[in-house]
């Protein structure tokens, strides 16, 4: 078991690490809009965290040495299941041929008072 760690994706807020590979399988710990420049939580739009939150799972595949196409399966948490739409058009635009099987959910509240948090596993 390797813990996976990189200063391109925000340092744990908690008692985990960023990722953990396990032979093949890459397991990514749920990623909130967190700058890892300034570890602040970007209270932004949807979109914005959106994107930060996929750009924060991009570094850490990068650090595992993979990809989105080595993506097997998310986990999309929503304040809000209206934002449905809005999150998978960004979501959708980092994967290509490339679709993961995914479960999304809308839960009462995350931490920082995120509005969506996104965990991965991956394999190779």
């Amino acid at each position: 078991m390797q813990m996976i760690n990189t200063d391109n994706a925000p340092k744990a807020i908690g008692p985990y690490s960023q990722a953990v590979k396990y032979e093949n399988f890459l397991f990514i710990s749920g990623q909130i809009a967190i700058d890892p420049k300034t570890q602040e939580f970007i209270n932004g739009t949807i979109e914005e965290q959106t994107k930060r939150v996929m750009e924060n799972i991009k570094a850490i595949l990068e650090e595992a040495d993979m990809g989105f196409d080595n993506v097997i399966k998310t986990t999309i948490y929503l304040k809000d299941i209206n934002d449905f739409q809005k999150v998978n058009e960004i979501y959708g635009s980092y994967f290509k041929e490339h679709k993961p099987a995914r479960a999304t959910v809308e839960v009462s509240n995350l931490p920082k008072g995120a509005l969506i948090e996104i965990e991965v596993i991956a394999g190779i």
